[in-house]
């Protein structure tokens, strides 16, 4: 009688696949593990251009860092009062959410054994400024709406492929957060 053991899953698609797996495997195991604090710092350059670190966050039980700091700027265009030296602070969100969003996919298919050939993410968002620049109260402050859509190629039937975008909406942080909201608390500390 021959044990029934699955061939071990290979790298797919830049997803180191057997590791993606063992460590959801282990986390499952471990739950106080999957406890995550991430972090960025920012600091007012001048105008409406900032700039925000990212190195060290908390994970796996203990504090960690990236290899390297990342750093990301934002601005405003002229057309806005700014000098256009970065994406705005708006721009970067849609770029959060594009980016959670195809993280999850290229996760998901190398997981499922689907070689991905092209996957292309559009996300638009709609925004009225009259809220945030205090014309209207009646108008919010955020995007009134964001479309999100999907151009995706690999070798699994559309039906399949469809299944992918699904699940990575399912499973992403970015888009949890924007459509069910999470608490935030703003302090300050003042310096004279």
């Amino acid at each position: 009688m021959q044990p029934n053991t699955k061939p071990a899953r290979l790298p797919l698609n830049g997803v180191d696949t057997p590791n993606l797996l063992a460590t959801i495997n282990f986390v499952a195991g471990q739950p106080e593990l999957a406890k995550f604090q991430f972090r960025a710092h920012n600091e007012w350059i001048e105008g409406t251009h900032s700039k925000s670190v990212m190195h060290g966050f908390y994970g796996a039980g203990q504090e960690q860092k990236h290899e390297k700091p990342f750093y990301a700027d934002s601005d405003h265009p002229a057309i806005l009062c700014g000098a256009d030296n970065a994406p705005t602070p708006v721009e970067w969100l849609l770029h959060g959410l594009a980016s959670c969003l195809m993280a999850g996919l290229a996760n998901i298919a190398a997981a499922r054994g689907i070689k991905l050939t092209k996957v292309k993410c559009l996300v638009d968002g709609d925004i009225d400024l009259r809220g945030i620049l205090g014309i209207s109260d009646e108008v919010r402050n955020g995007f009134q709406n964001i479309q999100v859509s999907f151009e995706v190629e690999g070798d699994a039937p559309a039906e399949k492929l469809q299944q992918l975008v699904e699940q990575a909406r399912a499973r992403s942080a970015v888009f949890d957060v924007l459509t069910k909201g999470v608490p935030v608390t703003v302090s300050i500390k003042t310096i004279q």
